[in-house]
């Protein structure tokens, strides 16, 4: 466990102070490692609350670079990082808000062996991307190496949250919701549009079942919440493991 120093006890103490969490939830955060895939409107708010929280070891990867279209929802930028590697402008304000953070950045879209392999080495994964070919990488990546996932998406006024843990056997993946060869599709903001505050919302949210997770406080899993901007609502239903699932229906027998 990660000792905890008296300017750490101090940062801390609001945490501390909860019993769900307590000292020994705290040391696991620090003690934990995250990947935040996405450093745009879902993965802002990501960052800065895993940070501040504490997660000590901090992965963030992203390709893309900072144009002035995004700061109208993705608050870990600001006008001095247009032009800039997301990943590299997030990780400055990220040590900015807390030094006693490691901060990985990674300036490419991970796929393939380089997504296995990042995967591998993190306790969880945080989807922060926006388009459906990442999601389901990354879904897979979880899968083979047996890390839960935290998924959230974004688009107008509607946001949906899902954590994934197929070590459970009762979870379902990614896919068994939204199956590849199915009808369901996103678009980019740039396209449809988003309320700035909604990728907040979610993004929040996905950090509070990430340190869930982290602090060893039970999540629920096999659960889709939905929210509504519009309506100010939020809802869930149930998902059900995909027995048939190409993805992780094999994952126990790879498991043995």
């Amino acid at each position: 466990m990660t000792e905890l120093s008296d300017q750490a006890l101090l940062r801390y103490s609001r945490h501390i102070l909860l019993p769900e969490l307590d000292i020994a939830g705290q040391q696991a955060l620090l003690g934990a490692r995250a990947l935040i895939v996405g450093a745009g409107g879902l993965g802002s708010p990501v960052a800065l609350y895993l940070a501040s929280a504490g997660v000590g070891q901090l992965t963030i990867a992203d390709d893309d670079v900072v144009e002035l279209t995004n700061l109208q929802r993705q608050i870990v930028h600001d006008m001095a990082s247009l032009g800039r590697n997301k990943a590299d402008s997030a990780a400055q304000r990220m040590l900015a808000l807390n030094p006693e953070v490691t901060v990985r950045v990674i300036g490419e879209r991970l796929s393939g062996q380089a997504l296995a392999d990042e995967v591998a080495r993190h306790d969880v994964v945080l989807d922060c991307s926006d388009n459906f070919a990442t999601r389901h990488a990354v879904n897979s990546a979880c899968v083979e190496a047996g890390v839960p996932l935290v998924s959230g998406a974004a688009v107008r006024f509607d946001g949906q949250l899902a954590v994934f843990d197929t070590r459970q056997p009762a979870s379902p993946c990614y896919h068994c919701l939204f199956p590849e060869e199915g009808e369901a599709n996103d678009g980019p903001c740039a396209t449809f549009g988003v309320l700035a505050p909604l990728v907040g919302v979610i993004g929040s949210l996905q950090a509070v079942e990430a340190i869930k997770l982290l602090a060893g406080i039970p999540v629920a899993l096999g659960r889709l919440t939905l929210y509504d901007a519009l309506e100010s609502s939020f809802r869930s239903m149930k998902v059900p493991r995909d027995p048939a699932c190409p993805v992780c229906s094999g994952r126990s027998a790879r498991s043995e």
